[in-house]
């Protein structure tokens, strides 16, 4: 059985930075599309950062300049580094394996495969 377990969540002030990681275990992720994907309280899974098996990268327009998303294949891990971190970024990010190409890499409906969350909380 697959496994995605993500780390690095933490509660910061606006203005600050964090990394989250994940690793991927049980499964072939390596040739798959993988993202993150962030759940704020009452509302639904956004797409936040995708990246395919060949390196291309997506981001939600709102997103795009602070955060970056990097994989290290030979480690089954997935990167998101997320700068100048505002209180509208608070949810609970999600990793994700994304049965997709470039242009579904945000969409949570192309994923298959969920990790059980970090909780990231940026207060004013």
């Amino acid at each position: 059985q697959g496994r995605l377990v993500e780390s690095g969540g933490d509660s910061v002030q606006a203005g600050g930075a964090l990394r989250l990681s994940c690793v991927a275990s049980g499964y072939p992720y390596n040739p798959y599309s993988m993202g993150w994907f962030r759940r704020a309280p009452g509302k639904e899974h956004e797409g936040v950062a995708g990246i395919t098996s060949g390196g291309s990268t997506k981001y939600a327009e709102s997103l795009k300049g602070r955060f970056t998303i990097t994989r290290d294949k030979a480690k089954n891990a997935l990167y998101l580094q997320m700068n100048s971190l505002k209180p509208e970024d608070t949810a609970m990010y999600y990793c994700a394996r994304v049965n997709s190409g470039w242009s579904s890499l945000l969409d949570p409906g192309r994923v298959d495969a969920w990790g059980q969350g970090t909780q990231v909380t940026v207060s004013s």
